[in-house]
């Protein structure tokens, strides 16, 4: 598939919009046993839940959000290790279930501020960007399409290229894409936006901005032709 993509903006976040809704905040500060939580204005969950988590320690903090986010993914022990690491090291980056890191960042980041910055401090990109196919080429825009087609304007060096090669290339499929690239919304007009963590893609590993790609299909889009 023929490609023309430019690159409007590359911005880096610490918290993703709409990460925790209104229930989930009020679910929290009942779980860190804030009695009065239905009774909390929309606009001041947040700020309640701060003080209620830090009434607890920060590893049993974190095990009681994990739980709450991730208790259908992990078991017990998973989460009692994850707990204890997220105060050491950026777990969002490092776990080995890529799969689950976008969760991992908005709980990470959720503690971060809780704790004044006891936690690390970690990061997401959000990318703006057009691409467009061919005319009359109606080619669903995937996540892994996205990541094949920026990987061609992204230094040698971005962690992206150096891990999955094969899988950019279409040798070999590529799952992998789906806990790479965290959000994709189609705005419409060939606009699109995509979030990642900082750990795959930052401002800096863009070597081109505007430029025109072939994209190979995966083996087993291959095999569906």
């Amino acid at each position: 598939m023929n490609i023309s993509l430019k690159i409007h903006s590359v911005k880096t976040t610490d918290e993703l919009e709409n990460s925790w809704n209104t229930d989930d905040l009020t679910e929290l500060l009942k779980r860190f046993d804030y009695q009065d939580a239905g009774n909390v204005k929309q606009n001041e969950l947040k700020d309640f839940l701060f003080m209620a988590i830090t009434d607890f320690e920060p590893v049993e903090a974190a095990a009681q959000i994990l739980t709450y986010k991730l208790s259908e993914v992990l078991n017990e022990g998973q989460i009692d290790n994850i707990s204890h690491e997220m105060l050491r090291e950026k777990v969002s980056e490092n776990y080995s279930d890529i799969y689950i890191h976008k969760i991992l960042f908005s709980v990470n980041q959720l503690l971060y501020k809780a704790y004044n910055g006891k936690f690390p401090d970690t990061k997401a990109t959000i990318i703006e960007l057009e691409m467009r196919g061919e005319p009359g080429d109606e080619t669903e825009i995937t996540k892994e399409l996205v990541l094949k087609a920026l990987r061609k304007g992204l230094s040698e060096s971005n962690l992206i290229n150096r891990l999955f090669n094969d899988q950019l290339e279409g040798k070999v499929p590529f799952p992998e894409a789906d806990g790479i690239l965290w959000d994709l919304q189609n705005k419409g007009n060939f606009e699109y936006q995509v979030t990642t963590s900082e750990k795959w893609v930052k401002k800096d590993d863009f070597i081109k901005l505007e430029y025109e790609c072939t994209v190979n299909p995966s083996p087993e889009e291959s095999t569906e032709d």
